[in-house]
């Protein structure tokens, strides 16, 4: 250490400038490898596994939206397919059917003269179930009537519907007789899998 110190002291000023340059410079380089160059590693990491979150937080983004997507179309066609099970139901529900009529017409004024079920007639794609009705009142009770009908949830069709000659009572109201065939339809129910044949042993 002394000879250094010697030596050092006795070089000339631009000598000991370039010995102080490279002293600094070994530092520096030091500060460099050891420093700096640890701290761009962990920065260079982090970046890496920054990018590598930003991925996957956009994954889960999109498999959420697809789960929304799947979840919101799931409930769609559930609240679908429970409209097109009272529109067009499985079971003839003979007894509902006539209820919602007789209902109908209460609420319309009308009197029901006659309900008479007829038998069910099957089509390839459903089946009808026609209900012959006699009905008795106003003109305007009849259109209520018919308008109500419908409104129904369950496919409903009015037909064959015949009038009789108005009827003028003592207070001066007009009444009409009408008859008419309301039919409404069920979807054919699940054909049973047919069984397999076993084949006969020879």
């Amino acid at each position: 250490m002394a000879n250094l110190e010697e030596t050092f002291v006795g070089l000339p000023g631009w000598g000991k400038a370039l010995a102080l340059v490279g002293v600094l410079a070994l530092l520096g380089g030091g500060y460099y490898s050891l420093v700096y160059g640890s701290i761009s590693s962990d920065l260079t990491s982090a970046d890496e596994k920054q990018k590598q979150l930003q991925d996957e937080i956009r994954d889960a983004e999109r498999r959420e939206k697809q789960y929304l997507d799947l979840t919101q179309e799931l409930a769609n066609r559930e609240i679908a397919d429970r409209q097109n099970r009272r529109i067009l139901p499985e079971n003839a529900e003979i007894a509902a059917f006539l209820q919602d009529l007789n209902r109908v017409a209460e609420l319309s004024g009308l009197t029901i003269r006659l309900v008479e079920p007829r038998p069910e007639v099957r089509q390839e794609l459903y089946s009808k179930i026609p209900v012959v009705l006699a009905l008795t009142g106003r003109f305007h009770q009849m259109g209520k009537f018919f308008y109500n009908v419908s409104k129904l949830d369950r496919a409903i069709s009015l037909e064959n519907i015949r009038m009789t000659q108005p009827k003028l009572l003592p207070s001066g109201e007009m009444i009409i007789d009408v008859d008419v065939r309301a039919t409404t339809y069920r979807r054919p129910s699940p054909k049973p899998p047919k069984k397999s044949k076993k084949s006969k042993r020879k």
